[in-house]
């Protein structure tokens, strides 16, 4: 009877290692799938566009979206200082800003490079930001 008990469990230890190696296998063929669909799926998300410059401090700290996708029309998830919220996005315009030039005041004329008739570009002056001709 002893050498049969033996033998059955001998038996029982080999078919767990199996089972276990199984769920092992198992577990990490769903991790390379979640990983590769993943990856596959953020490149679909992301939308055309530039998130907006920040204009002072933070947003909410809250987290609003996590991809493109979650946002309506042409939004972008953007990054507001603190969490995540939908935006518009602009378009940068061709072109490079030249060198900051002096202003009369330290304003902000502009924030990006949409809000800037023609082909004129937000730049960065001495003390803010104006539209200016491209160099």
């Amino acid at each position: 009877m002893f050498v049969q008990t033996g033998v059955h469990s001998c038996v029982q230890e080999i078919t767990m290692e199996k089972r276990w190696s199984a769920v092992c296998a198992m577990l990490l063929a769903l991790c390379v799938y979640t990983i590769l669909a993943a990856e596959a799926d953020h490149n679909l998300k992301v939308k055309p566009g530039v998130c907006p410059r920040r204009h002072w401090g933070s947003g909410l700290c809250a987290e609003f979206c996590s991809n493109d996708c979650d946002c309506p029309s042409n939004e972008k998830c953007c990054y507001n200082g603190c969490g995540h919220e939908c935006i518009a996005p602009y378009t940068v315009k061709r072109g490079r800003c030249a060198l900051p030039q002096g202003t009369a005041m330290c304003a902000e004329y502009c924030y990006h490079d949409g809000q800037c008739p023609g082909e004129q570009k937000c730049c960065r002056t001495t003390c803010g930001h104006a539209c200016s001709e491209p160099c």
